[in-house]
């Protein structure tokens, strides 16, 4: 049985901050693919995968008003803070935007969550 719908203007903002988190991690991991070092990459290349497969199926979850929604929101929520954390130790711009991406995907989470 579907929880009660989010109001519309809050669903709109955590959608936006899964989707953008998911399309800033597949470019960042895209990106570390054609590092020349790549295996220096691997942990990010990895956490980059798992936080975009994570907020993709909890934005259907959301978008479809899933009972499950809240409960994977806090599962990404940590996938996305160690995403933000690996890649921001890294000086390339691609993860530098990713652990941005991250941070606001987190923040935005915990809005939602309230």
């Amino acid at each position: 049985m579907p929880t009660s719908p989010a109001a519309p203007a809050q669903r709109v903002v955590i959608l936006d901050a899964l989707n953008r988190c998911v399309a800033t991690c597949e470019y960042c991991a895209t990106a570390c693919l054609s590092e020349e070092h790549v295996h220096m990459m691997a942990a990010c290349i990895r956490l980059d995968r798992d936080c975009a497969d994570i907020c993709a199926l909890t934005a259907r979850l959301v978008a479809r008003d899933s009972e499950h929604a809240k409960h994977l929101m806090r599962e990404c929520m940590e996938v996305c803070q160690k995403c933000a954390d690996e890649c921001s130790q890294h000086q390339d711009q691609y993860c530098q935007d990713c652990a941005t991406a991250c941070r606001a995907c987190v923040e935005a989470c915990q809005q939602y969550l309230g």
